[in-house]
């Protein structure tokens, strides 16, 4: 897609997009979804290889994935459309395949090479006496670092995320991710799916130094010791950005309850 197209499309979703806010057009939302569509190929062909359901079904889930950002995007954050778009798709694409049960594959390749990590990132984080960079252990296991975030995540999007996970070190009183979720139902159970969509959408409005400490903290279960120094802060700094990254990340998802 030329950039010229590209930027049409921008402009034309945005002008709906302010359009269906105001009239809430069945209409409106029709066009925004055709016009869109090309990210829900995207998403249905990334989960076609990797499950046992068929591509219309999943373009059909994926759509729906899409409807629901249509309906929650706001235009006056200044947002793109497509990145606040794409977590709701693909969220939608992961929990219809896991409400039918369908086990995600993982190549073959890449279950060796997980494996293996486990041990070079336990023999690396001895040798640096910190926690091993991506760009490390992609060396190490002689893969791009692409290759290796790929692998990361697909493991981590099989896995339910727990509420009981904790924010930083264990001196800290009681922080876990369980406290974004407004709603006491969810404590001690698996995080609901629409909370990961938030979660995911909220984390891309963070400044840049914010989100890395709270993905280091959260996805990667670095301490806030091993955090400072990985990026070279200190420790307060660090406490500072995940009390922070929690107060605005928590407002977020209040405010999507309201």
């Amino acid at each position: 897609m030329s950039t010229t197209i590209t930027r049409e499309l921008k402009y034309q979703t945005l002008e709906l997009l302010k359009d269906y806010q105001q009239f809430h057009s069945a209409k409106i939302r029709n066009q925004l979804v055709q016009l869109n569509l090309g990210l829900v190929r995207k998403e249905a062909h990334h989960w076609v290889n990797q499950c046992t359901e068929s591509y219309e079904d999943l373009m059909q889930v994926g759509s729906l994935g899409l409807i629901r950002a249509i309906e929650r995007f706001d235009v006056s954050k200044g947002n793109a459309f497509s990145s606040f778009a794409l977590p709701y798709i693909r969220g939608e694409i992961q929990h219809y395949l896991r409400d039918k049960s369908s086990t995600v594959r993982i190549p073959r390749r890449w279950m060796t090479l997980r494996q293996q990590s486990v041990e070079i990132a336990r023999q690396l984080r001895n040798e640096f006496d910190r926690q091993p960079t991506d760009a490390e252990l992609a060396t190490a296991l002689g893969v791009s670092v692409e290759e290796w975030q790929e692998i990361r995540l697909a493991y981590q999007n099989r896995e339910p995320i727990s509420l009981d996970t904790p924010v930083g070190d264990a001196e800290d009183e009681g922080n876990s991710l369980g406290e974004l979720v407004p709603d006491a139902q969810y404590r001690s159970f698996q995080l609901a799916q629409e909370d990961q969509i938030r979660l995911q959408q909220a984390l891309v409005q963070l400044e840049q130094r914010t989100r890395q400490v709270l993905e280091f903290v959260f996805l990667q279960d670095l301490t806030q010791r091993e955090v400072a120094e990985h990026l070279d802060i200190s420790v307060v700094t660090v406490s500072r950005h995940v009390k922070k990254g929690l107060d605005f990340l928590k407002q977020l998802m209040v405010a999507g309850d309201n």
